[in-house]
């Protein structure tokens, strides 16, 4: 069953805590990371905490940027994203913010809990999912009903939990603060195990003012959109493209092909193919007629996920496609730090409105023609 990309969101203290036991919130973040986290609210379509959180927190979960609410409205999305949080029992807060401001909601529960959060009259859909929560079907229901192909995640910390416990996470985003709590009664981020899918991939590193972001993907394949037997091969292809690079000390050697909806391929291309700062989904789009019907319907395969930035042409990758009319990419391998730190091509491309696929397993295939550049 598909399933939105799951992306979870959180920041910690040195110690691993979410917060200290005083009365106000412990802020761990400072203004240059809740910008960023303003941008990947205005990248998501739909953004989820538990009922917890908005008893605690008492969160609006806005996107507070009126440039990237724009941007969101010119994709064609609505200004906020869809709200969604969690609660068994229905017991929920009608007076928290959390009701009161953005666009549309919906309350995740049980049957018992539905009865109770009806009564509350709250501003949003009630959605029963039987005699308990189920995060698999929860999921699809967004997928399928919803139309939420990317999802953020914002806590708590049991919520976290259990999306890693089942391995429906896609991405962790985690913020590292300098301070200690050490507070044994203060929250944790983490509860005890087991988790699926064992160690995590390091994707990025970045100092955002004085905390670190860290952001780590499961080893094990996602859960997210499914992938058909056509983009295996398109992707495959795309791999094999990526071997016929010319070799560079500076660039990655990258593949690309562009594939309509009806399995037609449009045209395919390769880093440096033409000159020597060409990115490969550059030379493929560059060979499509500009307005050509069938882009929108099309999808780019590419060996590395299309760049977010560049310092070799005014318009990077991702920003291309957008601009090309095509809303579905699938990739191999997320973009390193080797060249643009905080690089987040797939961000982007949703952002815009355009679905994105990993097929992890190819990023040993996507790998190889640079693996000088990895040490």
């Amino acid at each position: 069953m598909p399933h939105p990309y799951v992306l979870l969101s959180a920041a910690v203290s040195l110690d691993g805590y979410l917060d200290d036991t005083g009365p106000e919130r412990l802020l761990l973040s400072g203004p240059a990371d809740f910008d960023r986290v303003d941008a990947v609210r205005a990248s998501v379509d739909a953004i989820l905490v538990g009922a917890g959180t908005i008893r605690a927190d008492n969160p609006r979960l806005l996107v507070n940027s009126p440039e990237r609410r724009a941007a969101r409205v010119a994709a064609g999305k609505p200004e906020y994203p869809l709200k969604v949080t969690v609660s068994g029992s229905g017991d929920l807060d009608p007076t928290a913010k959390f009701w009161h401001t953005g666009g549309e909601k919906i309350v995740y529960t049980t049957d018992k809990g539905a009865e109770r959060a009806r009564a509350l009259g709250l501003a949003a859909d009630i959605a029963p999912l039987g005699a308990e929560l189920d995060w698999r079907q929860l999921l699809t229901h967004l997928h399928d009903v919803r139309g939420v192909r990317r999802l953020m995640v914002e806590g708590g910390g049991q919520i976290h939990t259990q999306l890693l416990r089942q391995g429906l996470a896609d991405e962790l985003q985690l913020v590292l603060a300098p301070l200690f709590v050490g507070d044994s009664k203060a929250p944790r981020l983490f509860g005890p195990g087991p988790y699926q899918g064992g160690r995590l991939r390091l994707v990025e590193t970045r100092a955002v003012g004085d905390v670190v972001l860290m952001r780590y993907e499961p080893t094990a394949p996602g859960v997210g959109v499914a992938a058909s037997a056509a983009d295996h091969h398109w992707l495959r292809l795309a791999c094999e493209l990526a071997e016929r690079c010319p070799p560079s000390a500076t660039a990655f050697s990258v593949g690309a092909v562009v594939v309509a909806a009806d399995g037609t391929e449009l045209a395919r291309g390769y880093s440096r193919e033409t000159d020597s700062v060409e990115h490969a989904e550059e030379a493929a789009l560059g060979k499509v007629e500009p307005g050509d019907p069938r882009l929108a319907s099309a999808t780019v395969y590419s060996s590395l996920e299309p760049c977010a930035r560049r310092a070799s042409r005014p318009v990077p990758c991702a920003r291309l496609i957008l601009e090309a009319g095509v809303r579905r990419v699938v990739t191999a391998w997320r973009e390193p730090d080797t060249f643009v730190a905080g690089a987040d091509g797939s961000g982007v491309l949703a952002a815009g409105g355009a679905e994105v696929v990993v097929l992890g397993e190819y990023e040993g295939r996507a790998k190889g023609p640079n693996r000088h550049l990895l040490g």
